[in-house]
């Protein structure tokens, strides 16, 4: 028997494994049993048979056309989800994708979202203390020299001028001689640093090759990642009461965010489902997707959707170890049946290929089986019924 981490007695363990419960809903029956306290084993074993009849009730039968279920409850108010791109989603005025496109983004398995972001949490100190939290922020957002300073250039000398800013330099933890090797790595030129002053130019006079130096000078990274083009961090309260600094960023690199001292891997996530896969493997990319999917559904008020149908057609993208889209160039466009990937899209390819080919169809699916006239194989049309005579010419089912 299993043991249980709660206090109950042996016969109110005995009657609750004695169901055909899952190890979760057991231990939601225990957690109960001890709240109540005064529980007696009849009543443990009232809770735990009425918890089995639900539970039985629930699960889908032999042959229920399930796909086509799912298929439908999210279709249905799928239709009903607005067409806006974008819109504030009240962290800061942070643009992200919503609705009708971030549910075609998910579902197709754009390799990038229109607006990727991450949700970085912190930790220990990080998590309370500002200063502490702003040592993240630099870290993560990119730094650029318009940020640092300003830029002008001096046609006559032919040299570009950068007068730096002590405030901000002191602010973002970087110092000017930093700043004026970064320059000299990234371009090629001996650069002049006094105090907060660096120049620099081209080796031979060209009005063309100083533009070429600013224009490669604004877009040298200094410090951060440089993909996260802004960093916005508030403070929150969180589930338990407790209040801590979250950090939202416009733009993803998820695995070098969480390199990073002081974000908390655990809870810190991103909206590209592929940067997860990379990062933290496949079945956190099944979690995603269901997450992800729920919160557009959710976000226009359409939280009725079981969520089971997300996780089926979540199981449907990555059963295979790899991200694949619903389309003609993933699940749709790869299976066995020739008439179901026909019925899809590109009719006349996908016959002639399998006539070249000398495809078979086993006619298993609905799609195939609704072409040809045939009962499809759910429900009752999986179940075959015959006819046999007795003794006495009674007939009877087999």
């Amino acid at each position: 028997m299993t043991e249980v981490a709660y206090d109950v007695d042996d016969d109110t363990v005995a009657v609750v494994e004695d169901t055909d419960l899952p190890r979760r809903l057991k231990d939601q029956v225990y957690a109960t049993l001890e709240e109540r306290g005064d529980a007696t084993v009849d009543d443990a074993d009232e809770l735990a048979k009425a918890v089995e009849a639900r539970y039985l009730d629930t699960r889908v039968d032999p042959l229920d056309p399930v796909g086509t279920v799912s298929a439908q409850s999210i279709g249905e108010p799928g239709t009903q989800l607005t067409m806006n791109t974008f819109h504030y989603a009240g962290v800061a005025e942070i643009d992200v994708t919503q609705g009708l496109p971030r549910l075609i983004e998910l579902v197709d398995a754009r390799k990038t979202p229109d607006t990727p972001m991450m949700t970085i949490y912190l930790e220990d100190e990080y998590a309370t203390e500002r200063e502490k939290a702003h040592e993240v922020v630099w870290k993560i957002e990119a730094t650029k020299i318009l940020a640092l300073g300003d830029v002008s250039t001096n046609v006559a000398d032919m040299r570009v001028q950068i007068s730096l800013n002590e405030d901000t330099l002191q602010e973002r933890m970087i110092t000017p001689e930093e700043v004026a090797e970064i320059i000299q790595d990234n371009l090629g030129v001996k650069a002049i640093q006094q105090g907060t002053q660096i120049e620099f130019g081209p080796e031979e006079p060209s009005y063309r090759d100083l533009l070429q130096l600013v224009e490669e000078l604004r877009e040298i990274t200094f410090k951060g990642i440089e993909d996260i083009s802004r960093v916005v961090i508030r403070r929150e309260e969180l589930d338990d009461g407790s209040e801590e600094f979250i950090l939202y960023t416009e733009g993803s690199a998820f695995g070098d965010a969480l390199e990073i001292e002081g974000v908390d891997a655990s809870r810190s996530t991103c909206n590209n489902i592929h940067e997860i896969h990379r990062n933290l493997g496949i079945e956190a990319a099944r979690e995603a997707i269901i997450e992800e999917t729920n919160n557009t559904l959710a976000e226009q008020g359409l939280d009725d959707v079981n969520v089971r149908h997300l996780m089926l057609v979540a199981d449907m993208m990555t059963n295979r170890g790899e991200i694949e889209s619903i389309g003609r160039h993933g699940i749709s466009g790869s299976k066995d049946s020739v008439l179901a990937r026909a019925a899809f899209e590109v009719t006349v390819n996908h016959l002639l290929n399998a006539a070249i080919h000398g495809e078979v169809d086993e006619l298993d699916g609905v799609t195939e089986n609704v072409i040809v006239g045939k009962p499809i194989k759910l429900g009752t049309g999986d179940v075959d019924l015959r006819m046999g005579s007795t003794t006495s010419g009674s007939g009877r089912a087999d």
